[in-house]
């Protein structure tokens, strides 16, 4: 599974990191430098007991370990199956991971841009959302099995993440919780609402009842009353509401292609908001080729 042999067969590559092999090659150009420069730092580091050039050799190229390290967070293997697809030890996967994590980490929060509100926005809006601003972000979260979830019934640990409404890109990726936090109380503690530019809302569904108390220019579809039926306008101006945040989940979809985030956490949470942010921008990279330029 190293990059020379896969790249003669795309449709099996695409199946491994989730990107074209043109997609790849870009990602590995975007962050060739990063990963050496990391590589550098690692060596030059002041408690290191060899000087630089001993030691082992890696035993996979830069291209490879980065092929590795999508591979795993999209199929999510253990070392051990990781280590012998590539062809190197359990411990040599695991290390070479550890390494091109961050830097994955760190390409992916270069896309998580927030909603510039002087670009050009959508003509047509629906009049019955009229207080909320022409542009916002969508809100949402996803769980994976970690921590007791009463909604899930099992251990979760949840993430959060803001859309822009437009492109469906990801602009923002929260903290990782357990998952029994409220969505509410999610969206308040990572302070996305307080980051958001001017002229720029937020939305999300029922669980984010009372944003509009966070934020004056968000909002949350209307509930149910109590004892009563549902008024009918209510339910014209829920579906409406639904068609604008739809967005979301059309993007956490793309994220849970990648099986590190959907399968129970083996690694005790502490990586689990790298996984997240590195997924979010490979998905924002997935994403960028169906974007008008």
């Amino acid at each position: 599974m190293r990059y020379d042999y896969l790249r003669n067969y795309p449709t099996v590559f695409l199946s491994v990191p989730g990107l074209l092999v043109e997609e790849f090659d870009q990602l590995v150009d975007d962050l060739l430098p990063q990963l050496v420069a990391a590589e550098a730092r690692r060596l030059a580091r002041a408690d290191r007991q060899r000087a630089i050039g001993g030691g082992q050799s890696p035993e996979l190229s830069a291209r490879d370990q980065l092929l590795m390290t999508v591979a795993w967070l999209r199929l999510y293997p253990t070392n051990e199956v990781l280590g012998y697809v590539f062809g190197v030890s359990d411990s040599s996967a695991s290390r070479d991971v550890q390494r091109v994590l961050p830097v994955l980490e760190q390409a992916g929060r270069d896309t998580l841009r927030l909603p510039d509100p002087g670009r050009k926005r959508r003509k047509h809006l629906d009049a019955l959302l009229s207080d909320l601003p022409d542009l916002v972000v969508v809100i949402d979260s996803f769980e994976q099995k970690r921590y007791y979830s009463g909604k899930k019934k099992m251990h979760t640990l949840k993430s959060q993440i803001a859309v822009n409404e437009e492109t469906g890109q990801i602009v923002d990726v929260s903290d990782s919780v357990p998952g029994p936090t409220a969505d509410i109380s999610l969206l308040d503690g990572s302070g996305l609402l307080p980051r958001l530019p001017d002229g720029v809302g937020g939305m999300g569904d029922l669980a984010y009842t009372g944003i509009d108390k966070l934020h004056s220019r968000s909002a949350a579809p209307r509930r149910k009353p109590r004892g009563k039926e549902r008024p009918p306008a209510d339910v014209v101006y829920n579906t409406a509401f639904s068609r604008r945040r739809i967005m979301v989940e059309h993007s956490i979809g793309r994220m849970r292609c990648y099986r590190s985030i959907t399968q129970p956490d083996r690694h005790h949470r502490q990586q689990h908001p790298p996984h997240v942010r590195a997924i979010a921008g490979l998905a924002n990279r997935q994403l960028a080729r169906r974007l008008p330029a």
